[in-house]
């Protein structure tokens, strides 16, 4: 389920608001990933620590 967040496009240079899905990365950070809806470009959005699963 995609949800909206902001964070800056490094192609456009300004802040852009991005539809995106929560994922974890390698090294384990939640982080919000989509893309610009002006250029394109995947536009990341670090989000905290990923919580471990129990």
């Amino acid at each position: 389920m995609a949800q909206t967040y902001e964070g800056y496009c490094v192609k456009c240079k300004e802040k852009r608001t991005f539809e995106g899905n929560v994922e974890v990365s390698k090294t384990g950070m939640e982080m919000a990933k989509g893309k610009c809806p002006t250029c394109g470009t995947t536009v990341n959005r670090i989000l905290g620590k990923a919580k471990a699963k129990a």
